[in-house]
């Protein structure tokens, strides 16, 4: 079987931008979230069977504790803000699996998802459903990889060192060398993505990179100012590190059957009336009597 964990904020995000607004009875927006249940249905028409999806039910997580500048809810549009919780709703109600974080973030729990399903012996594929490069450091071989939807690109592990010049186990390092601005944290100041993918590629982890520029590989260009950058803001890099590295142990599901699709609840034909959306209960309906008829 295949596993398909969805990043819910991407999508509400993304999809924000680009549908036509939309609200209910109350005047509350819900183009978005419409929208992305649309978008999970027709994976799960296309024959995706397990599905999870994970979300930022508060912005603010552990890590805003460990570094101030940390990304926060500030700044995004109520309209938006505000269907966190619709979409939670109404995808439970449509049947798939959620992951609300509230301490974590929908990143942690893609991650804990990951690993913990890629442990099990009739998972064939994990596809981790995000362009997001923090997720890269969860890509395994070709048992655990990325898709970009949007882009429907897949990157394996051979794509990510591709991509960045590094494993997915050194992704967490690269991170806190080059920043993260969606994330808040800037990164080394002339740690740039070549310099970063380059001596990483060599190194793999902050430790192993020599403190002397002159024990540095040749071919590094700038070392003896790099290495002097690393070692006196080594501290931020090691901060940096922390909140680029995803956990692994948020609570997700204990049997991989949670994530089955079986169809609606009862509730999602009032989800569907609220979401103006007849059409996503007939091709939920018709989508279960389809699978009930090849069981």
């Amino acid at each position: 079987m295949d596993i398909y964990l969805v990043d819910g904020t991407y999508e509400l995000f993304r999809h924000f931008f680009v549908v036509p607004k939309s609200s209910d009875s109350k005047g509350q927006e819900i183009g978005a979230t419409r929208a992305v249940l649309g978008s999970v249905l027709n994976m799960v028409e296309r024959g995706a069977r397990y599905v999870g999806v994970a979300t930022d039910h508060v912005i603010e997580s552990f890590r805003n504790d460990l570094y101030p500048h940390y990304k926060t809810g500030e700044g995004i549009e109520e309209a938006l803000y505000s269907q966190f919780p619709i979409l939670e709703e109404s995808l439970q109600s449509m049947g798939v699996k959620v992951w609300p974080m509230v301490e974590f973030e929908a990143d942690d729990a893609l991650a804990a998802a990951a690993v913990k399903a890629a442990d099990l012996a009739d998972v064939d594929k994990v596809i981790i459903c995000t362009p997001d490069k923090d997720l890269s450091q969860c890509v395994v071989g070709d048992r655990i990889v990325q898709l970009d939807r949007m882009r429907n690109t897949t990157r394996n592990e051979a794509g990510v060192i591709e991509k960045f010049g590094v494993s997915p186990k050194s992704i967490p390092d690269y991170l806190a060398l080059v920043g993260d601005s969606a994330d808040g944290y800037p990164g080394l100041p002339g740690w740039g993505a070549k310099a970063s993918g380059t001596v990483l590629g060599l190194y793999g982890h902050l430790e192993n990179i020599p403190k002397l520029a002159e024990q540095w590989n040749s071919s590094i260009r700038g070392a003896k100012k790099l290495a002097g950058t690393l070692h006196e803001q080594w501290d931020d890099a090691i901060l940096f590190r922390k909140l680029a590295t995803l956990r692994h142990d948020v609570p997700v599901f204990n049997s991989i059957e949670e994530l089955r699709w079986r169809g609606p609840e009862a509730s999602f034909e009032a989800t569907c009336e609220r979401l103006k959306s007849k059409d996503l209960l007939k091709r939920c309906n018709a989508l279960l009597d389809q699978i009930s008829a090849n069981v």
